[in-house]
């Protein structure tokens, strides 16, 4: 699950979370990353440069939660008679495969690459290992907790096969592809002689309650645009094999149609829920999260330009691929999405990254924090500016439940 929902304002916090992905076990040679501006007492020192953790920021990787008992009466059988119960069979059968049991098997290469990587380019890195191994355990999290609770729920019901223990399974099985990505990202940082400590995580972070059609959309996109992310990269470096700095972006072309088949699953849900495409408040929402997940991940990626440009991309124009590539998937299931192939949206991002340089710099200043909340005020009013005329920006009228059945063969 890809991290392009940070910008997503949250409603309220969760404090319970589920277990059973566990933490790894300390190693003497690593460094175990808690993600608070703390570390934990028992992990080890560090032989280099201490690391405290990752700031937190409105741009950071977030963890959600849902109403699951929405969640659940939303795919009762007999209360919804739009559920498409041979589709989600089939998605099921899909995933039951598992294409990638046997993909993810490291090599002799991945230490060797790590260990000649110096510089700027190593230390950010290791900040693309940790974003991503955090977003892809967020989605391990949310999709273990909605199987597990389907789940119950389903045998709680059972005499009343009121349940859909399909959908519960799909659920349990998404959150296995993605504790096989975070696993593989966090034994990527083994190779720098990190490690993030993933229980800690579970324990330590806030969680951002969404209504379930929230998570559909945000989901979905998130899904969505990582399916983007990785299979431009690895084309770019497949044509490109001397900007080949580490041997993870091999893995991509299998791994990002597990981010394919994700998104398609949430197609699916949404088209069962035709009350979440169908009216004028599906199209405001529908506006609302293509501009939080593509402004998230446009500001994101600008602040690391060094990593593009240590693999032989241009970030921003990166960017803009992945947008409206994505812009244009999305297209076939939400009823209206952004126009970003208008010049004019691009002209809003980049205005967007120069208002939030400043901002950098105002909260890297010496002030006292008076001072510098004095000195957010005027940026941050600037932001929203954009954001708001990015919003208003007349939308492409799109999206039909119909389109949305050939979705795997447009795609790829």
């Amino acid at each position: 699950m890809a991290a392009e929902m940070a910008l997503l304002k949250p409603i309220s916090k969760f404090s319970s979370t589920s277990h059973g992905f566990g933490s790894p076990r300390p190693y003497s040679k690593f460094y175990v990353i808690n993600m608070s501006s703390a570390t934990s007492q028992n992990s080890p020192k560090p032989k280099k440069a201490a690391k405290t953790g990752i700031k937190e920021s409105l741009l950071t990787p977030r963890f959600y939660t849902t109403d699951f008992d929405e969640m659940e009466t939303l795919f009762n059988t007999e209360i919804n008679k739009n559920l498409n119960q041979s589709e989600f069979e089939a998605l099921r059968q899909e995933f039951k495969t598992d294409y990638n049991q046997t993909h993810f098997v490291r090599s002799k290469e991945f230490k060797e690459a790590a260990d000649k990587m110096q510089g700027p380019l190593r230390q950010i890195f290791v900040e693309f290992l940790e974003r991503s191994c955090t977003a892809e355990f967020s989605g391990f999290l949310l999709y273990k907790e909605l199987g597990r609770r389907l789940k119950i729920m389903k045998i709680y019901s059972l005499m009343l096969q009121k349940t859909n223990p399909v959908v519960a399974e799909i659920f349990s099985l998404m959150s296995r592809d993605e504790a096989r990505h975070a696993g593989f990202l966090n034994k990527g940082l083994s190779d720098f002689n990190l490690a993030l400590d993933l229980g800690f995580l579970t324990k330590a972070r806030k969680y951002t309650f969404f209504k379930p059609k929230f998570i559909f959309y945000a989901t979905y996109l998130s899904e969505k645009i990582g399916y983007w992310r990785y299979i431009t990269i690895y084309r770019h470096l497949k044509a490109n094999p001397e900007f080949q700095v580490y041997p993870i972006f091999k893995y991509f072309e299998n791994w990002c149609q597990d981010e394919n088949r994700h998104g398609d699953f949430f197609s699916a849900l949404m088209k069962a829920q035709p009350q979440f495409l169908n009216d004028w408040k599906a199209k405001l929402w529908s506006r609302f999260f293509c501009l939080s997940v593509y402004v998230t991940m446009y500001l994101n990626d600008c602040q690391r330009t060094d990593f593009y440009e240590g693999i032989g991309l241009n970030t921003k124009e990166f960017d803009m691929h992945v947008i409206i590539e994505t812009n244009r998937t999305t297209a076939r299931i939400f009823p209206a999405v952004l126009d970003v192939e208008n010049p004019e949206f691009k002209r809003k991002l980049d205005r967007m990254v120069e208002i939030n340089q400043k901002l950098i710099a105002v909260g890297e200043n010496q002030d006292i924090s008076l001072v510098k909340n004095l000195k957010r005020i005027p940026i941050i009013a600037a932001l929203a500016s954009e954001l708001l005329a990015a919003y208003l920006m007349p939308p492409i009228e799109s999206g039909s439940v119909d389109f949305a059945e050939f979705e795997p063969q447009l795609v790829y």
